[in-house]
């Protein structure tokens, strides 16, 4: 690691920490935002040293970056709990302290549950299979009925509708990808950071970790014990520090490739529903009725199928999201009818 840079980044963590401190209003989380700044300094000074040892010139006087003073600024307006994802990308540590724990406890009571807190409940491919094959279903049925509309003929409607469902899945799957990736690289970044601090200077680390779960409920002999106890095994330290300090879960490092894949193929299920009577041979205009009929009846099952997300009644949610997609498919039907243009 380069000691000249690591100064620079230690030094405006504890900028940042000082000005987050002073925009918290808990007086807990404010006190750790501190304490987390004191430890910052401290490793800062160790690089300050490494630095000096290595000849390296520092760049004194220490400015933060235009990137941390707008955080900062943004903290100080809104809260820091409402710009944590600004703040987990500056590798602000201590955002885990905003969080509920362990099923409504906030400690936990052995090694085994340190940084359960930050794992996620499975069915986030489900939510996201539902919301996929919802946005295929809305958007193509209301291009083609935007089509039909202006008094297309049945290849250019059918043709139209293909066109929309590649180019929806094509540019779903592009920004799946490319939001993934993105998130990814964060994290990675940030991970092997951590693990390099975690290398250097593991007694800082663990103080760091301990002062966390001191600001959620902990005693301090304890979260120490548990700390220092938990830096002795690097793999998990690793993992508990990217939850606890960083607010970071591993187990979101998904596939980009993925991703893309699964996102193109739930939008196409969604889209090619409204196609169905064209590829059965049906004409318009019965192709048409046949099509929304499709398409309002997989509506109302994804309205109703996301309700075990909401925790709403089911029949309210697909009568939603049917309302939702009628007045989106009448809206484009009425524009389509007031052109009037066959584009065949």
């Amino acid at each position: 690691m380069d000691p000249a840079n690591s100064w620079s980044e230690e030094k405006q963590s504890a900028w940042l920490y000082r000005a987050l401190a002073r925009a918290e209003r808990d007086p807990r989380i404010a006190a750790l935002f501190g304490s987390l700044a004191d430890a910052a300094d401290e490793q800062a000074a160790t690089w300050e040293k490494a630095a000096a040892d290595a000849g390296q010139p520092l760049p004194l006087p220490f400015e933060p970056t235009p990137r941390a003073r707008l955080v900062a600024a943004l903290a100080r307006r809104l809260g820091p709990r409402r710009v944590k994802p600004a703040l987990a990308a500056l590798k602000v540590r201590g955002l885990s302290a905003y969080t509920a724990a362990l099923g409504g406890h906030l400690l936990p009571t052995d090694l085994a549950q340190v940084g359960l807190s930050h794992r996620t409940v499975g069915g986030g491919n489900l939510r996201a299979a539902i919301f996929g094959v919802n946005d295929g279903l809305v958007s193509n049925a209301s291009l083609i009925l935007g089509v039909v509309g202006a008094q297309a003929s049945t290849g250019t409607v059918l043709a139209t509708g293909i066109a929309g469902l590649l180019a929806g899945a094509l540019s779903m799957a592009a920004g799946e990808y490319v939001s993934v990736r993105s998130q990814r690289e964060l994290f990675e970044y940030q991970i092997g950071l951590e693990a390099d601090e975690l290398r250097q200077y593991p007694e800082a680390e663990a103080e760091e970790l301990a002062l966390i779960y001191i600001a959620r409920g902990m005693q301090p002999e304890q979260a120490r014990g548990f700390a220092h106890q938990l830096v002795k095994d690097p793999k998990q330290a690793l993992d508990v520090l990217a939850r606890e300090e960083l607010g970071l879960n591993p187990d979101d490092l998904g596939s980009p490739l993925g991703a893309a894949v699964f996102s193109f193929s739930a939008f196409t299920v969604g889209a090619l529903v409204p196609l169905v009577p064209f590829f059965a041979g049906s004409a318009l205009p019965q192709a048409a009725w046949w099509g929304t009929g499709l398409a309002a009846a997989g509506l109302f099952v994804t309205g109703a199928a996301m309700s075990l997300f909401s925790g709403r009644n089911p029949w309210l949610g697909g009568l939603r999201m049917l309302g939702i997609g009628a007045l989106a498919g009448a809206t484009v039907f009425l524009i389509g009818h007031l052109i009037g243009v066959d584009v065949a």
